[in-house]
């Protein structure tokens, strides 16, 4: 092949590599400070579990619930979320019970479910766009698409608004951990959507989490539809 026809095919090729890489981007920090672009990350799916003995202080509280159902939404609706109410009388727990329940409560650990090994990736969708790809059961995040000018997470009910950056408290489900989240809620005839994601780290500042539900509540306030995910996973090494 002669020099005339070679050397514009060299500069051709070299031109759509220098696009290419041009058009990558670093992923945003949101993403950035939990998985590095483009690279496999092995996770797993997992649920908290307490001991088994925390059983009877929960059944207590739930009959103490159902004899005072008012009182209980008050006082529940100005707790701190995620974290166990604080103590009192009407819970239908003595000081002793409740000390040994937070006691229990402090045992929780995490526990992964059958099959629940998850490959995770974050990928640059287009310009602006990001998605983490999860396999397996962790599916429903590889629909959710970040837009990074608007700072929102694109799912296929709608946009969710990014809220307050996560500071967990040590008591509260999945512990102390930090980390960003995003929420979409939606009212209409039908009853309610809610939509949550969220991606952050466990305070060791060892483990990765990324976390997602979706509840539907009819108009009447019954649970249509309540799937949660949380899975953990190693953070790259920095």
């Amino acid at each position: 092949m002669s020099k005339r026809l070679t050397r514009p095919m060299g500069v051709a090729l070299a031109s759509a590599m220098m696009m290419m890489f041009a058009s990558a981007q670093a992923p945003p920090k949101v993403f950035g400070d939990y998985l590095k672009l483009d690279a496999m990350t092995k996770g797993e799916v997992v649920i908290v579990m307490p001991p088994r003995e925390i059983s009877k202080y929960v059944a207590k509280v739930e009959e103490a619930a159902e004899a005072k159902p008012e009182w209980f939404k008050e006082f529940s609706s100005k707790a701190k979320p995620g974290v166990p109410l604080p103590f009192h009388e009407n819970l239908g727990l003595t000081k002793e019970e409740y000390a040994k329940y937070l006691e229990l409560w402090d045992q929780r650990k995490m526990q992964p479910v059958p099959k629940g090994e998850v490959a995770i990736r974050l990928e640059q969708a287009k310009e602006g766009q990001w998605t983490v790809r999860v396999s397996g059961l962790g599916t429903p995040i590889s629909l959710l698409r970040y837009h990074a000018k608007t700072d929102e997470v694109q799912s296929t009910n709608g946009m969710m608004k990014r809220l307050e950056d996560i500071d967990a408290d040590a008591r509260s489900i999945l512990g102390a951990w930090t980390g960003h989240e995003w929420r979409f809620q939606d009212e209409s005839i039908l009853g309610k959507t809610k939509e949550n994601f969220a991606i952050g780290k466990l305070a060791d500042g060892k483990t990765g989490l990324l976390i997602y539900r979706l509840q539907e509540v009819s108009t009447t306030g019954r649970l249509l539809y309540d799937k949660s995910l949380v899975i953990r996973f190693a953070l790259p090494a920095s």
